[in-house]
């Protein structure tokens, strides 16, 4: 189930609402856990045991995490932290990566042997559960915060559940760390403000979803259709690079928004995921403004821990990057195309930290000049993301460049570019905050009513879409 189909958004999210402002109080909780259990298990029931499964074995390590600590016996603590981290990596990688190590293993050995059909072992018919990075990264989080003293431990394992299954941010982020909700899992509060900002929020992000990027995704399809055809241009090949850009923007964004929103309106308070990402002056920057919630969880539960950039050497320094950002890819994906996008990153960032990039750059000039680097990295590190293989991602770049086995421009260019080019001017304004910069400048009644007005025009066309439209993908429920 997507927040952007018709019947969450007519069925599952109204029913929810209802009878979770009908409980009482001491309900509501496990209310919203039915609620979320039913969400998760619409798609393919038999992946809410493994979720349980998870859920339960991360809960009795932090149990036994605290005691230990108070104890004092910080060694058997950290050996218990250990093996909960052995315990969600081996869930990950059956799940994830298994299939995809039998693959490299068996193509390894017919490279070897010279035998074509030769299979060392066997496929499995293991499927990937929807959002296992997502709710195994937060059950990792609830350990490691009560393991630094940074979350009280949960005796209740109903509320561990809660955390980590809640549906707005179950399936695709933003990834909630547990000393963030903590406290509103215990107790909180619904006030009026935050449930119309909540629905105001939801209806921005569903906007985003539908109206952009869903739009804007049928462009970057037959951009990579055109690719794997042989019918390439480089004008078509940086529309559909460009729309790619966009259109993973506002999917992603607009889910979180979504999430944040739907958090809201049932009291809980979710960090920002997303800050602008692309109006950034350097490629590190362009990693604090996106995805916000799986950098900072690397950043504090990896990279600080290895040290992060106060080490006595540049060579320590660069093997923290290195640890971060190649698992920054596997997390992303089971395919030798993300794992080296995210090393692709590990070069750029790793450059800049040793370079002192941007600090270093004093004149103007130099500063655009990055930026619009900064932004041509970001758009082909797109290309490589989006592509099913090497030979793909070659395909398409070199098209970007000059290489295009069909030229420069024909027909098809005039007629995508005539078609989209609103849309994409559109998507690239919205990608800047020059809405809210000039929103934010009217007086606060007036700000309000506008943004209320738009949220309720752009609900309607919303829902058309949603109700007409059969063409709904998402991203990011690959991972």
């Amino acid at each position: 189930m997507v927040f952007s189909s018709t019947i969450f958004l007519f069925v599952f999210l109204p029913i929810t609402l209802i009878g979770y402002f009908l409980l009482d109080r001491r309900f509501k909780n496990a209310f919203l856990l039915a609620a979320s259990l039913i969400f998760y298990a619409w798609g393919e029931p038999r992946f809410v045991f493994v979720m349980l499964f998870s859920i339960f074995v991360n809960y009795l390590a932090a149990l036994g995490v605290e005691k230990y600590k108070k104890a004092n016996s910080i060694s058997i603590a950290k050996i218990i932290l250990l093996l909960a981290v052995a315990f969600n990596l081996l869930l990950f990688f059956v799940f994830k990566y298994l299939n995809f190590t039998i693959s490299n293993i068996n193509s390894l050995s017919t490279f070897l042997t010279g035998v074509p059909s030769l299979a060392v072992f066997e496929q499995t018919h293991i499927l990937l559960p929807i959002g296992i990075s997502f709710f195994t990264f937060q059950a990792m989080s609830y350990v490691f915060d009560v393991y630094y003293d940074k979350g009280e431990v949960q005796r209740n394992p109903f509320n561990v559940a809660l955390y980590v299954s809640l549906f707005p941010q179950l399936i695709a982020g933003p990834i909630v760390r547990y000393k963030t909700v903590a406290a509103e899992i215990q107790s909180r509060e619904e006030t009026l403000s935050d449930f119309s900002e909540g629905v105001k929020r939801f209806v921005f992000g569903l906007s985003k979803k539908v109206l952009i990027a869903n739009t804007i995704a049928v462009v970057a399809d037959s951009a990579f259709n055109y690719a794997a055809s042989g019918d390439l241009t480089t004008s078509i090949a940086w529309l559909g690079a460009i729309s790619y850009t966009l259109q993973i923007y506002y999917d992603f964004s607009g889910y979180s928004d979504m999430a944040i929103g739907l958090g809201l309106m049932f009291g809980f308070h979710f960090h920002e995921n997303f800050n602008y990402p692309y109006i950034s002056k350097s490629i590190s920057e362009f990693w604090r403004r996106w995805h916000i919630s799986l950098g900072s969880w690397f950043r504090d539960y990896v990279y600080f821990p290895l040290g992060g950039s106060k080490v006595s050497s540049n060579a320590r320094l660069v093997f923290n990057l290195f640890v971060v950002w190649f698992l920054t890819g596997v997390w992303h994906g089971a395919n030798w195309t993300f794992l080296i996008w995210g090393l692709m990153y590990f070069v750029f960032i790793s450059f800049e930290k040793l370079n002192g990039i941007p600090e270093r750059f004093e004149r103007l000039w130099e500063q655009v000049l990055y930026r619009v680097f900064t932004l041509l990295i970001i758009v082909c590190g797109w290309v490589l993301f989006r592509s099913n293989n090497f030979s793909e991602a070659a395909t398409f770049l070199s098209a970007m460049f000059g290489k295009a086995e069909m030229g420069i421009w024909n027909g098809v260019s005039s007629n995508l570019f005539r078609n989209n080019i609103i849309l994409i001017l559109i998507g690239l304004v919205g990608s800047t905050p020059i809405y809210y910069n000039l929103i934010n400048r009217l007086p606060f009644f007036i700000s309000k009513t506008i943004q209320y007005v738009l949220a309720l025009i752009l609900f309607i066309v919303s829902i058309s879409f949603v109700v007409s439209s059969t063409y709904n993908p998402f991203i990011y429920f690959n991972f």
